[in-house]
């Protein structure tokens, strides 16, 4: 220190580097701020020309997505549908079916009504509002209309002599939003519960009631074409007939409405003969 220097100039010198903005000591041996700045732009530079040279830089690859499983609906429909021994496991397997959006818009879950020991088994479209209110099928319009044509014939889904039972099911078990048409996918994964529907019933005949359910058995569409006309569905004599709810559109059917329950009151009575 210069003796000429008293501690008061020091600390007024120091004073004085503070307010130049001096923040740390000045260590013993000087450093070259510029030549640490040279130095980190030449690494950068070398860096950035290694990549530029690299044919096969390392890239981070970012980690695989992760993809839920494909659910086949049909599938897993068939396999609860096998899986059911009886009625109820049967009714049980559709109510755990999740692969179908009708079920989320719909009240109940409408199976069946009559007798399941019945020769006659129906098999209509769709449940209507009045059908997904009450959990039975046909029990509107359409199905009051159903009871009258079956009365004709000397049927009823509510009788206690065997001779008159009738069991009725749908291709669909929940209202489509608006009454709307079952659309063909809706129709193929619901299929296979129809199908072990009939082979646990195991009745004589079946009538295919409309256009869903003549889509669903036969593969076929066209009623008025159809109707009439004995065909095999489901490996059963199957009858399609107009959907009572047609009848109540085109009164003008009735007519070839009551031939066909006429046709279908000859064949049980045939049978039973022939039985």
């Amino acid at each position: 220190m210069d003796q000429d220097l008293t501690p008061y100039d020091a600390f007024a010198a120091l004073d004085f580097q503070i307010g130049l903005g001096v923040d740390e000591a000045i260590g013993e041996a000087p450093v070259d701020r510029y030549a640490q700045s040279r130095e980190q732009e030449d690494r950068k530079r070398a860096a950035a020309e290694a990549r530029h040279n690299d044919p096969f830089p390392l890239k981070k690859t970012p980690p695989a997505p992760v993809i839920a499983p494909k659910v086949d609906p049909v599938a897993e429909a068939r396999a609860l549908a096998e899986s059911a021994g009886s009625l109820e496991d049967l009714r049980d397997a559709m109510a755990g079916f999740e692969h179908c959006d009708l079920k989320k818009g719909a009240r109940s879950l409408v199976f069946s009504d009559g007798n399941p020991n019945a020769r006659v088994m129906i098999i209509g479209e769709a449940p209507g509002r009045d059908e997904d209110i009450q959990g039975r099928p046909f029990v509107g319009r359409a199905g009051q209309l159903l009871d009258r044509m079956l009365a004709a014939i000397d049927l009823s889904r509510e009788a206690t002599d065997a001779g008159k039972w009738v069991y009725i099911t749908n291709v669909l078990p929940w209202r489509p939003p608006q009454n709307r048409d079952p659309k063909p996918e809706e129709i193929a994964m619901l299929k296979p519960f129809v199908e072990r529907h009939v082979s646990l019933v195991q009745p004589d005949l079946l009538v295919l009631m409309g256009n869903i359910s003549c889509q669903a058995g036969l593969g076929r569409r066209g009623i008025t074409r159809l109707r009439g006309n004995w065909t095999e569905a489901y490996g059963l004599p199957a009858l399609p007939m107009f959907h009572p709810a047609y009848l109540l559109r085109n009164p003008s059917a009735k007519r070839e409405a009551w031939a066909d329950l006429l046709d279908l009151q000859s064949r049980l009575r045939n049978d039973r003969a022939a039985g």
